[in-house]
């Protein structure tokens, strides 16, 4: 196993997102394998010259991307997925991850209102809650944005379509910020939410469907203008 260690550089001001961003490299590289356990937290902390609160932000952030899996009482270990190293092997575009985000995302939306449980809609309207609060507060939240969608994902009940959703989001993300993809009337956005949310509570799959592809048009326009753009 390569010296993770060595690999690394000093965060940057923005510390988290740098952690993730240097992580994400050492895997695309190869030089972090499938399997390999992680320096522990101190040790990461002293090397990025960070808090270790920093590296257990990224941390948690990683696993949410399903990059890393935490196993109790042995430290993080890396992962890495197929369909992440044929989306890189492509070097796909923007426009074809939005349009594989909304197939995904359609049909998770309408197996979800179909398959749902009591569970499922507690945690998909906390979910929008917290999205809520959070862009009225600061006028963006793509990671409670996110999450939503993975709350819906989850509810499907359909493990292949979740996980090909976690697998696309890094690279949407990065997209999303390259192109201010979320600079937009946030009250479209939290109406969309209210409505997926209560189509799925009435177990009304079409109509769940139909207001997913609707949510998820505006930006699959905007990615193919930016395509023909480049």
């Amino acid at each position: 196993m390569t010296d993770i260690l060595k690999l690394l550089e000093p965060a940057g001001e923005n510390a988290t997102d740098d952690i993730i961003r240097q992580i994400r490299f050492l895997l695309d590289s190869g030089d972090l394998q499938p399997g390999d356990k992680l320096p522990a937290e101190r040790k990461l902390a002293e090397k990025f010259q960070v808090a270790r609160s920093q590296v257990r932000e990224a941390f948690k952030k990683l696993e949410f991307y399903n990059i890393i899996k935490t196993m109790p009482q042995s430290g993080s270990t890396a992962l890495n997925s197929l369909i992440s190293d044929i989306l890189k092997m492509d070097n796909c575009d923007f426009h074809s991850l939005v349009e594989a985000r909304s197939i995904i995302e359609i049909n998770a939306a309408k197996l979800c209102a179909i398959r749902r449980t009591e569970e499922d809609l507690k945690m998909i309207e906390s979910a929008m809650n917290n999205y809520n609060k959070k862009i009225k507060e600061c006028g963006s939240a793509l990671e409670e944005d996110l999450y939503f969608h993975r709350t819906i994902a989850e509810g499907s009940k359909n493990t292949v379509l979740k996980s090909m959703m976690m697998t696309i989001t890094p690279d949407i993300m990065v997209n999303y910020a390259k192109f201010n993809v979320c600079k937009t009337n946030f009250e479209i956005p939290i109406s969309e939410h209210r409505l997926l949310f209560e189509y799925i509570k009435n177990n009304n799959a079409e109509a769940a469907s139909n207001i997913m592809s609707q949510h998820l048009t505006g930006v699959l326009n905007f990615a193919k203008t930016q395509q023909i753009a480049l």
